[in-house]
């Protein structure tokens, strides 16, 4: 039985072409070496399995190469790897110095690979500074860490240092591909995707896997043999539930959530992917986008096709929604119900928008209409404009309309116009509705016109001009004289009903500041800028009480700050005794009977 050699280790980088994802830095290496710049201390930091001891061990091997050797070659004697993990003291570091002193005997360097070099202790971090800084001309150490924030600082400024960084999806799956090719595998693009995923940019992680799988499925690597495998949800898995989600078919997704428990997958990593797969239909949107996307051809299709069902709202809000049960997972005592309520407020989303809109014709049961002998009449789906009257009753206090014209002038206008009134206009219905109640129409009389008649166009149009008649010009509002105690007196019980509603500022406000006339203009002091703002934003309201009080439609008040009267606010305890003392007498006597202090 011949011995099975793993592939990391069959298909490890011989030459610098073979490095996967690492251009930049086998380029400059390159050029290093023909342009006799190398520097004799080398740093290489990255995460795991991008090819930094590789490319260590193939660097050694190129700067001996002088063209006369045999191609199999490896200069085994000029190269040595020390594992900092396990000799890590000051006597290994002294033994790697003595070694140094002694000049290569085959080649021109001597290399030394120190491999996990953060796990050296700090003494012997000390001991290794001045060999490093300067080594004999002979030998070059290269140096490789994943976590170059534990080096000290006086060792990376001796070294030239070079940042490996993660290998991409799609370089993987590449990489991936001529390798099963060599071992003459059949593989499907999306397995090896996902292979490529699941390595986490690390090349050796990926061809373990690769291993792993092919054990498992032969020759033949399908998409569902890897996903079965490596316990991952599939594509189609994510595309299934998003479809029912865009459905709004809440029982059968929970249905179809409760299958995937049962197949042994946790509901946190469920949820996870679920944000991931909004995410991936959101960059679908886009075509300047599309590019983010790593998965294959087919796949991306099917990206494609869903990302048009899916609004982008939607998508933004199911990131957000799947984002926070992610966060909110393992806090959770039932983990269970917060992905089940989830995935109910996902498929809430579009009714909530109101992309599924209600399609009943009448906002008010017909058979409340039938009851009072009226017509319903069915809702415009576009709203309503409003009239000149509805703006003036509604957005201006000076507007009147005379008591008869509120009357229903017609009997066929209440049967026409009274439902969209209702809806419209509140302070109207009361009004309207004891009318009916007075005068209710016979079921009989009541029929149903066409809306598209010329004579109820004809009657439309009158009652329209009536409307614009009926409004009260500004001009013609009464403005009868008052004296400055009746303006006063309103001041002071405008304060106090603010106060009953619990507007404290205001009413002491009121209360404190009390106003004077002067040229028929109300005039009022305040002590600083800050009330003044509160006084204007409560003008409105005011306004239309002292409007009513003083029954004239034309006063107008103009705000002072004066910040000296502001002393006046400044009460010591002589004063607030003094004060105290005018309301009630006795408590002279009080304080002279028990001998108190003020």
């Amino acid at each position: 039985m011949e011995h099975f050699i793993v592939s990391a280790r069959k298909y490890r980088p011989q030459t610098f072409k073979d490095v996967v994802g690492q251009q930049a830095i086998t380029n400059t290496l390159l050029n290093a070496i023909d342009n006799n710049h190398l520097a004799q201390a080398l740093l290489f930091t990255g995460p795991r399995g991008v090819g930094k001891t590789s490319c260590a061990r193939i660097l050694a091997k190129t700067i001996n190469q002088d063209g006369n050797e045999h191609p199999d070659e490896d200069f085994a004697f000029n190269i040595f790897e020390l594992d900092a993990a396990s000799n890590n003291s000051v006597d290994d570091i002294r033994n790697l110095i003595d070694q140094v002193r002694i000049p290569p005997q085959v080649g021109k360097y001597k290399v030394y690979i120190i491999d996990e070099v953060h796990m050296l202790s700090q003494a012997a971090f000390n001991a290794f500074l001045k060999t490093l800084e300067e080594p004999p001309k002979h030998a070059i150490f290269i140096l490789a860490t994943t976590e170059k924030h534990k080096i000290i600082p006086t060792i990376l400024s001796r070294c030239q240092i070079f940042d490996f960084k993660r290998i991409t999806v799609t370089d993987a799956k590449n990489h991936l591909m001529q390798v099963a090719q060599q071992e003459g595998i059949t593989a499907d693009e999306d397995a090896l995707q996902i292979i490529a995923q699941k390595a986490d940019g690390a090349m050796r992680d990926a061809l373990s896997i690769f291993d792993r799988v092919v054990s498992f499925s032969g020759k033949n690597l399908t998409r569902q043999a890897v996903t079965e495998n490596l316990n991952v949800l599939d594509y189609e898995t994510y595309f299934k539930t998003t479809d029912l989600i865009l459905e709004n078919n809440i029982p059968q997704l929970l249905i179809a959530f409760n299958d995937i428990l049962s197949q042994g997958f946790d509901g946190h990593h469920f949820i996870a992917g679920l944000a991931s797969h909004f995410r991936d239909l959101l960059v679908c949107k886009n075509q300047a986008t599309i590019n983010l996307l790593e998965v294959g051809e087919q796949t991306k299709a099917k990206y494609l096709e869903q990302s048009q069902k899916a609004p982008h709202q939607f998508l933004i809000r199911g990131i957000e929604l799947s984002n926070d049960c992610d966060l909110k997972y393992k806090t959770s005592r039932n983990q269970r119900l917060l992905v089940e309520l989830c995935l109910m407020q996902l498929a809430s989303i579009l009714t909530q928008d109101g992309e599924k809109k209600n399609s009943r014709p009448y906002i008010i049961p017909p058979s409340y209409f039938r009851e009072k002998g009226i017509t319903p009449v069915k809702v415009s789906p576009e709203p309503k404009e409003k009239t000149i009257l509805d703006t003036q009753e509604v957005s201006s206090p000076a507007s009147v309309v005379p008591e008869k014209e509120t009357q229903p002038p017609l009997e066929t206008e209440i049967v026409k116009s009274e439902p969209i009134q209702t809806i419209n206009n509140p302070s109207q219905t009361t009004t309207e509705t004891k009318v009916k109640e007075k005068k209710p129409l016979p079921i009989k009389s009541a029929r149903k016109t066409s809306g598209l008649s010329l004579s109820s166009i004809k009657k439309k149009k009158e009652h329209e001009e009536k409307k614009v008649d009926n409004v009260v010009d500004p001009k013609n509002l009464p403005k009868e004289d008052f004296t400055e105690s009746q303006m006063q007196s309103g001041w002071v019980e405008y304060g106090k009903l603010q106060d009953k509603k619990g507007e404290r500022i205001i009413g002491s406000m009121f209360a404190m500041n009390v106003p004077t006339l002067k040229d028929g203009k109300i005039h009022v002091e305040l002590p600083n800028q800050s009330m003044k703002v509160d006084l204007e934003n409560a003008l409105p309201g005011f306004f239309q009480y002292i409007y009513k009080v003083l029954n004239n439609y034309s006063v107008e008040l103009v705000i002072h700050v004066n910040e000296e009267i502001s002393k006046k606010y400044a009460f010591t305890p002589q004063d607030k005794y003094e004060k105290l003392k005018e309301k009630n007498p006795l408590i002279d006597k009080l304080r002279s009977s028990f001998d108190l202090d003020i």
